[in-house]
C-alpha cells in the first residue's frame, strides 16, 4: 500500500511540474540577425517597472511582455535603437533604464553612494579619534601609580 501511495504522489508531482513548464513562450521572427541583437540588447537594458530589479527579458509580467512586443513592433517599423530608448524614457522616465543618463536630475543616483560613503567614513574617523582622546585623558595619578606598585610589592612577598 505504501509503495502505491508513494508512486501516486510522485506521478501527481511530475504531472503538475509539466503544467508549469508548459507556459507559453514568445517567439519573434526577425528580418536580420542585427535586428535580433538590438532586440535582445534593449530587452536586457530596459527595466521591468512591475518587478523588482529585473529587466524585461527576464520578467514574465504582463507589462514586460507588452514592452517586448512594443520593442519588436518598433524594430519591425524600422525605428533605431536610440528612437526606441527615447520613446521608453519619454513614456516611463529615466527609471526604465538600468544605466540612467548623466544629467542634473540623476546626479544623486550617480554620486549618492559616494557621498554616503564619505559621510560614513568621516563619522568613523571622528568617532575613533574621540575614543583615542578619551583614553589619553584617563591617565593615572601619582597616588594611583604608587598604590599599584604597593599592591604588586605585597603580592610578591
Amino acid at each position: 500500500m505504501y509503495k502505491f501511495i508513494s508512486k501516486l504522489v510522485f506521478l501527481i508531482t511530475v504531472s503538475y511540474s509539466f503544467v508549469t513548464v508548459a507556459a507559453p513562450i514568445e517567439t519573434f521572427q526577425f528580418d536580420s540577425p542585427e535586428t535580433e541583437k538590438v532586440f535582445h540588447k534593449l530587452s536586457e537594458e530596459i527595466r521591468c517597472l512591475v518587478c523588482q530589479n529585473q529587466n524585461i527579458a527576464e520578467s514574465n509580467a504582463d507589462l514586460a511582455k507588452d514592452l517586448r512586443l512594443e520593442i519588436y513592433t518598433m524594430l519591425s517599423e524600422g525605428k533605431t535603437e536610440d528612437e526606441i530608448v527615447d520613446f521608453m524614457v519619454d513614456r516611463y522616465g529615466d527609471y526604465v533604464l538600468y544605466r540612467p543618463p548623466f544629467k542634473p536630475m540623476t546626479w544623486l543616483l550617480w554620486f549618492g553612494p559616494a557621498i554616503i560613503f564619505a559621510i560614513g567614513l568621516i563619522f568613523v574617523v571622528r568617532f575613533m579619534r574621540s575614543q583615542n582622546m578619551s583614553k589619553q585623558t584617563e591617565r593615572l595619578s601619582e597616588e594611583e601609580l604608587e598604590r599599584i606598585k604597593n599592591l604588586h610589592a605585597e603580592q610578591d612577598k
